[in-house]
């Protein structure tokens, strides 16, 4: 029983368990409102005894307010420890379901592309045209999946982080490369500038590169009917400075301040039936806030939009 009772008052063992910072765990906030309501009780009782003679009355009225703020910040925080769980066990369904349907989504591609190739019997084109539906549309399942489990990890603070000293220009530029046939068929051209002499970066290069992967998907899909992309790196004091420039569709101002939210999408990027489910900015912020990073943008409407970001060279 004991044991049960210190392991409740473990305050960094919850808020591990729920996966949110000291502040906002239920059992620490209980015990600040708790000093809070002792401290009350007694500035009520100096004040009580200075205007009122009786001293049991006294005593009844301390005793009375000190219940009622033990209800309030009772009934508080057990509303705020179910949150917290629910918000637990969401991320754990999130987390299995998942890594249970990556499989099926592999087998299932493997043989649409198996039936595409021909190798079992001759197909007609129009059952081409159909498998390639599907193909297209399990590769959008699989990115959704790849997405929702790189915020589940990340969130629980499991994406392992692996720095090491690499070229920022090479890697961007490699991106560049990579992008060359979307951007191609976007007619889209990309402008890149790098300043003299950068230094290497000590930071993950695979989750920086997921980061400038997200803000040059954007870029290139939000800009409607050809148009460019500038992107520029430089030093800024102990932090390299990132910036990637469209001249897209923008952000509407009454949405640009859920533009880093899960799951949001701005109205005039609906319009266009882009296809994305608003978890890149999101993952991006999350990465570069775990990278000791940070992330921005300014924007307007049917101008395009600047997004960057800074990062350590060193941490």
């Amino acid at each position: 029983m004991l044991k049960k009772i210190l392991k409740s008052l473990n305050f960094f063992e919850q808020c591990r368990r729920y996966n949110i910072p000291l502040w906002q765990c239920p059992q620490f906030l209980f015990l600040i409102m708790g000093i809070l309501i002792i401290a009350s009780a007694i500035s009520a009782y100096v004040i009580g005894n200075r205007y009122i003679n009786d001293p049991l009355m006294v005593a009844f009225i301390v005793l009375v307010f000190a219940a009622l703020l033990f209800s309030i910040a009772f009934i508080i925080v057990r509303s705020f420890e179910g949150l917290a769980e629910a918000n637990r066990m969401k991320s754990e369904f999130i987390s299995v379901a998942t890594h249970q349907l990556r499989s099926p989504l592999s087998i299932l591609k493997w043989v649409i592309e198996l039936l595409m190739s021909g190798k079992l019997g001759k197909i007609e084109e129009k059952q081409i045209e159909y498998f390639a539906i599907l193909r297209e549309n399990i590769n959008k399942m699989k990115e959704l999946i790849s997405n929702l489990l790189t915020i589940s990890r990340l969130e629980a603070s499991k994406l392992p982080i692996k720095k090491k000293y690499f070229d920022i220009e090479k890697l961007i530029r490699d991106l560049i490369t990579e992008y060359q046939s979307f951007t191609a068929a976007s007619n889209v051209e990309i402008f890149f500038e790098a300043e003299k002499s950068l230094p290497q970066v000590y930071s993950d290069p695979l989750q920086l590169k997921l980061v400038i992967e997200n803000l040059l998907d954007n870029a290139i899909r939000y800009i409607k009917r050809g148009g460019k992309i500038e992107i520029k790196v430089k030093r800024k004091n102990k932090h390299i400075y990132f910036s990637i420039k469209d001249n897209g569709v923008g952000i509407p101002k009454k949405d640009q301040k859920y533009i880093f939210r899960k799951f949001f999408r701005s109205e005039n990027v609906l319009r266009y039936q882009t296809k994305g489910a608003g978890l890149g900015l999101y993952i991006s912020k999350m990465i570069l806030k775990g990278l000791g990073g940070k992330i921005g943008f300014k924007s307007k409407e049917n101008e395009g939009s600047t997004f960057w970001f800074i990062l350590p060279i060193k941490s």
